[in-house]
């Protein structure tokens, strides 16, 4: 049997089939039964408002900032986490993904479970970063 577990207040439903792994911190497959308005968020990289670096060589500080400018596009555009249903990760060290889920922890809700992909970069548009994320949202037209 399916978990379709509905998200509250949303018409986003998380979708973790019988016969696979429970995800720390993702669900297998996300749907959203009405229409609604896709955001796509561009990958984020660790900087601040002026262009500048934060926390170098320190990869819960660039994971940190990342979630913060992720938060600042999803409510520009007036959507939360709990509209996210897919995240992607690209870490130059793969092994770091506990520090990651760590802070996603404190952005992300328990509750919000978004469809993932992680995958391990050999390099990102910068050299001294150590992560990109990108997200996608749908936020109900009602």
């Amino acid at each position: 049997m399916s978990d379709h577990e509905l998200r509250a207040g949303t018409d986003i439903r998380q979708i973790d089939p019988a016969g696979l792994p429970a995800g720390p911190g993702y669900s297998h497959g996300v749907s959203v039964e009405v229409p609604g308005r896709l955001v796509l968020v561009s990958g984020q990289v660790p900087v601040d408002a002026n262009g500048g670096l934060v926390g170098p060589g320190d990869l819960a500080a660039q994971t940190r900032q990342v979630f913060r400018n992720i938060q600042a596009v999803l409510a520009d555009a007036g959507a939360g986490w709990d509209h996210v249903v897919k995240l992607g990760y690209y870490l130059r060290d793969a092994s770091g993904v506990g520090v990651v889920r760590e802070v996603r922890a404190e952005f992300v809700p328990a509750h919000v479970t978004p469809a993932a992909t992680l995958v391990e970069v050999s390099r990102l548009v910068r050299e001294e970063f150590l992560v990109e994320i990108d997200a996608m949202a749908v936020v109900p037209i009602r």
